[in-house]
């Protein structure tokens, strides 16, 4: 019994490999057939011959592949037979279209979480947890000091900090991951603004990388308040009333002038630590994170009821031990990344390095 739980899935150079159904999940090279969590770089590798994602995310991924690419889609809880194993895909709350995977053969279920978080979203479906023998879950923020606020409170202090710019004459930069915290961030003021019964204190401009996903969002179905992509430099412009909305990879470049004074903000689980916003050269952080916190964490494990738990990207050791302990049976998946590879959620600012910069897009 043991030996086939190990072997459904076994980790190869190329990523998770299933052996009984022929495919990969998330895997990080081109591979024939790819199962993918979700459309975040380090879990969808261009090139590959054929991916299944969850319906949900097929604008987003069409946005980060070639358009010729082989897609094909489940919508959450369809069950399809793939060389006589069985995959189904399970919201996963991190954003648009993130899955849970779950694969079933030989009466062996196992569950690759991809990332997830269990705090609402109104951007994506909200996370399920999906009973197995096997749960294999990230850990990226796997520390106790991690514990997210309420994400309501920190838009509160986004907005109160957008106003506070604006009476002082100057431009608000909030930075957030290009796909999927960007999304959330300004669906997130919006929804705050409007349950405070005020308009929005003024427009909201996005960077082109910003943009692109925003019109893959509103193709999907998903409501976000009017966005303005921003072009060519205007000079002269007025913008001490705007919001403006970017990747991290920005901050500090020449791009960030032309808006005159202005005050810079990081939305992340990074700015938890103290340390970290100091490094982050921005006058403000957000604690808002995409990936699940740690009380969130333990939950989502033992929501799963799994057996056994492997532990990938981000505190491994230190969560595995900690279930060890505890009398669970945990052990560490190597992983080719620590995080998305050009997500400022996985590092921050100041540690950037230009291997890791988001693509201009």
């Amino acid at each position: 019994m043991q030996t086939a739980r190990r072997h459904l899935l076994q980790p190869t150079e190329l990523g998770l490999y299933c052996e009984q159904g022929g495919f990969f999940v998330d895997p990080w090279r081109p591979v024939e057939h790819a199962v993918v969590t979700h459309a975040h770089a380090d879990h969808l590798a261009r090139g590959c011959t054929h991916y299944l994602l969850a319906r949900d995310g097929l604008a987003v991924a069409r946005a980060r592949l070639a358009q010729a690419a082989a897609i094909s889609t489940l919508e959450y809880g369809e069950p399809l037979d793939h060389s006589g194993v069985r995959i189904s895909l399970h919201p996963a709350g991190h954003i648009l279209g993130s899955a849970q995977i779950r694969i079933e053969h030989a009466g062996q279920s196992w569950v690759v979480s991809g990332d997830y978080k269990l705090e609402p979203d109104p951007t994506c479906a909200p996370f399920e947890p999906v009973r197995c023998h096997v749960f294999i879950s990230e850990c990226t923020f796997g520390l106790p000091i991690y514990r997210w606020p309420a994400p309501e409170s920190v838009f509160r202090e986004i907005l109160a900090w957008w106003q506070g710019n604006q009476a002082a004459g100057r431009a608000s930069l909030l930075y957030g991951y290009a796909l999927g915290k960007a999304q959330r961030l300004i669906a997130g003021v919006a929804k705050i603004a409007q349950a405070s019964g005020i308009e929005l204190p003024g427009p909201i401009h996005t960077h082109a990388a910003v943009e692109l996903l925003n019109e893959a969002y509103r193709s999907s179905g998903v409501e976000l308040p009017p966005t303005l992509r921003m072009t060519a430099e205007k000079t002269g412009a007025d913008w001490s009333r705007a919001l403006v909305v970017a990747p991290p990879s920005v901050h500090g470049t020449a791009w960030t002038r032309q808006f005159g004074p202005s005050s810079s903000a990081f939305a992340s689980g990074w700015m938890r630590l103290r340390s970290t916003r100091r490094r982050s050269a921005v006058d403000r952080g957000f604690v808002l994170s995409d990936h699940v916190d740690w009380p969130g964490l333990l939950s989502a494990i033992d929501a799963s009821e799994a057996e056994t738990v492997w532990l990938t990207h981000g505190s491994t050791a230190t969560v595995a031990r900690w279930l060890s302990e505890r009398g669970r049976d945990a052990h560490v998946l190597a992983t080719r990344y620590q995080g998305e590879p050009d997500d400022l959620e996985s590092q921050p600012i100041a540690d950037k390095s230009p291997a890791l910069q988001e693509p201009e897009v």
